[in-house]
């Protein structure tokens, strides 16, 4: 167990303008050596984020998108992890993809044809590197794009 209280890893909206910080969220699932260990057993652990280093983050007009840089495993995915996006206003959780690896290198988004993407570097453990492309939806008459 690891000696320091959570969360473990956070992503956190600063205001310039006051320095105060708007919103603070845990970022990345409970490590699986926090949520199996024998002394947690019967309990609820809520997410904790995970402490690893940040390889960085995608900023778009109303999205904050990461993913976590350790595998976990959980009832909802398989061992890999998560690539999420937050509503940059409320830090609130908007949409998460699962991924075979850790995040390796800072999401890189592009416009082709009308339609977004979103590609991102995973590699870790016996996974070898590779980047996944992700799209986001059209949007719709009358919405902004991100």
């Amino acid at each position: 167990m690891p000696l320091i209280k959570p969360p473990y890893g956070t992503i956190s909206a600063i205001d310039l303008d006051t320095g105060t910080i708007r919103w603070q969220i845990a970022h990345g699932e409970t490590p699986d050596n926090v949520r199996n260990h024998a002394a947690l057993k019967g309990k609820e652990i809520p997410r904790t984020g995970q402490s690893t280093y940040n390889v960085g983050l995608l900023i778009t007009k109303t999205l904050v998108i990461g993913g976590e840089g350790q595998v976990t495993t959980t009832a909802d995915h398989p061992r890999g992890a998560m690539l999420r996006a937050y509503d940059k206003a409320t830090g609130k959780e908007v949409g998460a993809v699962f991924m075979p690896a850790p995040q390796s290198g800072t999401p890189m988004t592009y416009m082709l044809h009308g339609k977004q993407y979103i590609v991102i570097a995973v590699s870790g453990g016996n996974y070898s590197g590779e980047y996944i492309a992700f799209t986001l939806p059209a949007a719709t008459e009358g919405e902004s794009r991100n």
